[in-house]
């Protein structure tokens, strides 16, 4: 595992950077991703702010994108993209645009589950007075888990009313998350972490994320340790995002906060973020790429600018990053803004590499209000510490949901349960109905809404075998009915390993 380490922040303005001792001479290969939109703008930008400031990187051009779908790579990137990621470990990436309708994969998703960069990390710190920001000390970080949750991609048409998309959640992606937020705060002195989950609706998915936090932050006694349900969370980052320090959660939610944050902290536009994982890490801005300003030179290049310097910090060049920092936050200082951040301290509203250039020119100097950067060349990977291996746990088949189109008779579950139950075997008897997860046999209420879509549960008091379901199944096909899903039901060390459904 390998942690980011946040250069040093200080408000002393005497000095720009220190040289380490253990200054690193070696150039480092990088995959450099120009994508769409304004992509290859914003990185021309950024690439001239490394050559300035003596980034030790060789840029090799990776082709992904808009242009690879529409030549047939429904993934985005042609297979000989991967040799060259192999190759250096390490991407910074411009904004991908993948085109509209079925049969496009997201690129982003491919890339982070497929290289195992199970860490997506997102400073969201505010640049009051320059860039407007009703919260002028928020100073936050999000670490969002990167792999699981609605990102699995698993969708399906169950009937003609109904579509379901799967979450999947699991230990090890918990504890890998968890484990990296608490090890982050820890390497970087932070002092709490808050875990944001929906576990009072989903308490088997988002229960188990929520578990997991607590067991592990009791082995981060030096470390608060905060849970909160996620919706008001998500108000309180963009009420009062300075009393949050690191934040961790879930995948879906993650992806909105942090964009919540960003904006609140002044703009999307000067946000950076990286993925990491145990062998590869990738480096992006957090927006996108806004194809209706390609070409227009009116695009800020702060987000991948930032992304850049998080990508040489974790490349070891902690004094190259703290300087091109410094040089952005300066040019801040001095009112040198792009439109999208234009306020009351703008100075001069600069293009896209009329910006790039103020950076440049600001390199070597520190910022007089803004607290300066400085290198840490004292920063540490922290060490791999995989997942546990659980103790062995008993599961044995207690019965299955079995799912239905089924339309007839109204729609009236007294109607289907009959015809279920002449169907049940003695014992594994139908037990429920619900529908869209409302119970609505036996003792449904007339007024609940009822689609095509049912779920109906047929439970054994004891385990079963596999073959008794297969029975059970046959004898619900000669009943003329059209099963569209199973999901056979488990018990864990005598726990139910399955939701009772409302009303139970």
């Amino acid at each position: 595992m390998t942690a980011l380490k946040e250069p040093a922040q200080t408000a002393d303005t005497q000095t720009a950077d220190t040289q380490p001792a253990n200054i690193q001479t070696a150039l480092v290969p990088v995959s450099v991703v120009y994508g769409d939109g304004i992509g290859p703008e914003i990185m021309d930008a950024t690439l001239r702010i490394l050559a300035a400031a003596g980034a030790r990187i060789i840029p090799q051009e990776v082709r992904m994108g808009e242009a690879l779908y529409k030549a047939g790579h429904t993934s985005g990137f042609a297979p000989d993209a991967w040799d060259s990621l192999r190759r250096t470990g390490i991407m910074l990436k411009a904004p991908i645009t993948t085109p509209q309708g079925g049969g496009y994969k997201s690129l982003n998703v491919t890339l982070r589950k497929t290289l195992g960069l199970y860490a997506n990390v997102r400073p969201c710190r505010a640049y009051a007075p320059y860039v407007p920001t009703h919260h002028p000390e928020m100073n936050l970080v999000i670490i969002r888990e990167n792999e699981e949750d609605l990102y699995a991609g698993i969708e399906h048409r169950q009937t003609r009313e109904v579509m379901q998309c799967l979450k999947l959640i699991t230990r090890p992606g918990c504890e890998k998350i968890v484990r990296y937020a608490f090890e982050y705060a820890r390497a970087n002195g932070r002092q709490k972490v808050t875990a944001l989950t929906k576990d009072n609706i989903m308490k088997m998915c988002d229960g188990l994320f929520h578990t997991v936090f607590d067991e592990i932050s009791a082995e981060y006694p030096e470390i608060k340790a905060e849970h909160q349900i996620i919706d008001i969370g998500t108000a309180r980052v963009a009420a009062r995002p300075e009393a949050y320090d690191v934040i961790v959660t879930l995948n879906l939610y993650g992806d909105i906060i942090s964009d919540v944050a960003a904006e609140v902290a002044g703009s999307v536009g000067l946000a950076g973020s990286a993925n990491i994982g145990d062998t590869f890490a990738m480096f992006e801005a957090i927006h996108g790429s806004a194809p209706d300003l390609a070409g227009q030179d009116a695009a800020n290049p702060g987000g991948l600018i930032s992304a850049a310097a998080l990508m040489l910090g974790h490349l070891g060049q902690h004094e190259v990053a703290a300087k091109i920092q410094n040089a952005l936050l300066c040019a801040l200082e001095d009112g040198m803004h792009t439109q999208n951040i234009a306020g009351p301290h703008t100075k001069k509203v600069l293009g896209t590499q009329a910006f790039a250039d103020a950076v440049i020119e600001r390199l070597g100097r520190v910022p007089q209000h803004l607290p300066a950067v400085t290198a840490d060349a004292n920063a540490k990977e922290i060490p791999v510490r995989h997942p546990t291996t659980p103790a062995y746990i008993d599961k044995q088949l207690v019965g299955t949901d079995v799912f239905f189109e089924w339309t007839d008779s109204g729609r009236d579950p007294d109607v289907l349960a009959a015809i279920l139950q002449e169907a049940q075997l003695r014992n594994i008897p139908l037990k429920m109905i619900t529908n869209r997860g409302v119970k609505v046999w036996p003792g449904g209420l007339p007024e609940t809404f009822k689609s095509d879509h049912w779920r109906c549960r047929f439970q054994s008091d004891t385990p079963v075998k596999h073959g008794d379901l297969l029975a059970l199944l046959i004898r619900v096909h000669d009943k003329g009915l059209d099963f569209i899903k199973t999901e056979h039901l488990y018990t864990f060390d005598g726990e139910p390993g399955y939701s009772l459904g409302q009303g139970q």
